[in-house]
């Protein structure tokens, strides 16, 4: 379910689309939720650790503090919990500080990148060059998909990647494969799609 949320900032707006935490889109998710957080100025629970509990004896700055911080977390979690699924806000339903449940949201996700790296690398390794797709589509979904990778932690050298996808070409860019061995420079990404196009 993914919202839209319209913010006014210096006359202009904002528009912000949060889809719902389900699994698959922790790191997207993360973010947006904290960049949408911050530009409302909400985030102030999460930038700052509660501070003490007022008592009678408390003196007014105190109070008001820790009234904003209070708001402020009260906020944070609620609108956290309306953005995840139903299955996954059962397992968080208990906290009421934003610190933990960020922390639980993010520790049962850890597990979950590892296993969406996996499945990535699995999809990456089984990748060829259709006649259908055409060689700047097949050499811009590898990129896409190296860089994917990147984002759970996984990374690939430039080098590494140039020659990967050199072996996923059809036959008739033998040549290339030949030319990269040889040659004594390193291939980028870019000069091997330019190349490819241009022999396509």
């Amino acid at each position: 379910m993914a919202g839209a949320t319209h913010i006014p900032v210096l006359g202009s707006e904002l528009k912000f689309e949060i889809s719902s935490l389900d699994g698959e889109n922790y790191r997207v998710w993360n973010e947006r939720i904290l960049l949408h957080l911050g530009v409302m100025d909400m985030d102030f629970a999460i930038r700052k650790d509660e501070p003490p509990t007022i008592t009678e004896a408390s003196l007014p700055d105190a109070v008001d503090l820790y009234e904003k911080w209070e708001r402020s977390n009260r906020i944070c979690v609620m609108f956290i919990k309306t953005n995840i699924t139903a299955s996954i806000r059962g397992t968080v339903k208990k906290y009421d500080n934003v610190h933990p449940l960020l922390k639980a949201i993010e520790d049962q996700f850890q597990t979950s990148d590892k296993a969406l790296a996996s499945t990535i690398i699995m999809q990456f390794s089984s990748l060829r060059m259709t006649e259908v797709k055409g060689v700047r589509q097949h050499i811009m979904q590898m990129r896409d998909i190296a860089a994917r990778l990147k984002t759970l932690e996984v990374d690939m050298f430039e080098s590494f990647l140039v020659h990967y996808i050199l072996n996923t070409l059809l036959p008739q860019y033998a040549p290339f494969k030949i030319s990269n061995n040889t040659h004594r420079d390193k291939w980028s990404i870019n000069e091997l799609m330019t190349m490819c196009v241009e022999e396509e």
